[in-house]
């Protein structure tokens, strides 16, 4: 099957975070209580590419190794259906959401970047390996984007998505873009 029939068949897309939403750069900055505070950087292009899955009614969602304030507020701006942090044993995690969701996996697609994510990646129908993935990720996708993670990935995952869906063109009128200019 192709990169396309593999996209147009996505219900539900998940991926890690670090790496993959970010360009894998984890920040800690003290708090007022004498803390310290992780935070990340997230690509505004990726929140937009978030806005329109939801509005064409594909879940998302993430599972990361980490746990971070960030990640969570990222989520609830992305609408993302599934937020699941602190886990780096995702098989139970995918079967969890699954059986939420409602999904068969050849309907889910999964980005990620390292290692622990092709558990995941060989579990569902579409693959995806950031530009920045380790080579045995890459090897391991139907998909590899020309993007790093944390540098527009998503986005790029989300616009494949909504071309293979025939969603790309309303899209493209929304804003006013006529012939793809």
């Amino acid at each position: 099957m192709n990169v396309e029939a593999r996209a147009a068949r996505v219900k539900l897309l998940l991926m890690d975070v670090d790496g993959v939403l970010t360009d894998g750069r984890v920040y800690f900055l003290p708090s007022p209580d004498g803390d310290w505070t992780e935070t990340k950087g997230f690509d505004s292009q990726d929140g937009i590419a978030l806005l329109w899955l939801h509005g064409k009614g594909i879940a998302t969602g993430l599972i990361s190794g980490r746990k971070s304030p960030a990640v969570d507020l990222r989520a609830k701006q992305g609408h993302m259906t599934y937020c699941y942090q602190g886990f780096i044993e995702k098989i139970p995690i995918l079967e969890e959401i699954l059986a939420k969701a409602a999904v068969q996996p050849d309907q889910v697609g999964y980005i990620g970047d390292d290692l622990t994510d092709v558990v995941i990646m060989n579990r569902v129908g579409f693959a995806v390996a950031v530009a920045n993935a380790r080579p045995e990720v890459k090897r391991q996708a139907h998909y590899v984007t020309q993007a790093a993670g944390g540098s527009g990935a998503l986005r790029e995952v989300g616009e494949l998505i909504m071309r293979a869906q025939g969603y790309w063109e309303e899209i493209l009128s929304k804003y006013e873009i006529r012939d793809g200019n």
